[in-house]
């Protein structure tokens, strides 16, 4: 990654943080309802990925999505409004938090039944392979959905058709309030666990946006080449607890202090010095991104409810609500 790539991907990562640090404040002031999963640390993961993959290739996250939406070409007003239940809002006020979703950008869609959507992008890696395209279905989820059945059978049956399917596991080390480590028999949860299907399993350091974007690149190049999917276990932190309503006091203080210094924006930053890009370039980025997320917080506070009339249209591929067998 050449250093404009870098400073294009710490400013999209830059946007995330400071996204969910709105999201965080306006759930503060009563302005989000409902509860939210933050994404704060874990940003290099998403953004390193996507600077890896086509526009075509399909994504899938879990219901702490923030950052897969924003990295995938969703807007931080899109995602404050529908946080704020605004019509204006990613999903028009329906999906809210947990379910960000925008297919127009083939992100398609943040899934709260852990592990759910695990099948879903093998069957979206066979609809690439029956449409006879080149496209990439990509998966993320927690350490926790490792050991739920879903996981297993979407590896298995993913290896048996070889699919170009890649399966990221965002490891931060708990699965809710519960360390990984205490109800798991591997070190890796994701990655230990591919050879028993057949598939190749590796670690990257989820801090680090450039580690992920080489891992991805070279596992999406295997599998659009007919090599079949792979797993990447990508390790990271969440800098909040695992909801707004968890203080997360149950994490070693030393932990928290090892990992806030393995920060992915401290990292990316390290890595344009070393390539020549001075202080203040990057003190810019982070300038045009506070007046892009402060405009972004008044647009969302700004955007109308919903019309009541709308809540049963988009049931169906067509558009309407009414059950058909």
């Amino acid at each position: 990654m050449d250093a404009a790539g870098l400073l294009a991907c710490y400013e999209r990562m830059a946007v995330i943080r400071r996204t969910e640090k709105a999201a965080h404040d306006l759930f503060l002031q009563g302005l989000v309802k409902g509860t939210t999963h933050l994404a704060a640390g874990q940003e290099a993961i998403a953004v390193g990925a996507s600077a890896a993959l086509r526009p075509d290739d399909y994504v899938f996250a879990t219901y702490r999505g923030h950052h897969h939406a924003l990295a995938r070409g969703a807007t931080p007003e899109e995602c404050l409004a529908e946080l704020m239940s605004r019509a204006t809002g990613l999903c028009k006020a329906k999906g809210g938090s947990m379910h960000l979703t925008k297919a127009a950008t083939c992100m398609l869609g943040s899934y709260a039944i852990v592990g759910s959507h695990l099948p879903m992008a093998v069957g979206a890696a066979w609809s690439a392979r029956l449409r006879g395209t080149d496209q990439l279905a990509v998966a993320f989820f927690g350490d926790g959905a490792t050991n739920i059945g879903a996981f297993h059978e979407s590896l298995n049956l993913a290896a048996v058709w070889k699919l170009p399917v890649l399966f990221v596991c965002e490891n931060n080390q708990y699965m809710e309030y519960t360390p990984i480590a205490d109800v798991t028999a591997v070190a890796r949860p994701a990655a230990d666990r591919a050879s028993a299907h057949g598939i190749p399993g590796e670690v990257v350091d989820g801090n680090d946006v450039v580690a992920v974007e080489e891992a991805v690149a070279r596992l999406a190049r295997r599998a659009r080449a007919g090599d079949g999917p792979a797993v990447l276990e990508a390790e990271t932190y969440r800098h909040f607890g695992h909801s707004r309503a968890d203080p997360a006091a149950y994490r070693p203080a030393e932990e928290v202090e090892r990992w806030l210094k393995h920060d992915p924006l401290d990292l990316a930053r390290g890595r344009l010095a070393e390539l020549g890009v001075g202080a203040e370039t990057v003190d810019e980025a982070d300038g045009r991104v506070r007046d892009v997320v402060e405009r972004a917080v008044e647009a969302a506070k700004a955007g109308p409810p919903p019309d009541p009339r709308e809540a049963l249209t988009d049931v169906w591929a067509d558009g309407g609500a009414a059950w058909r067998t």
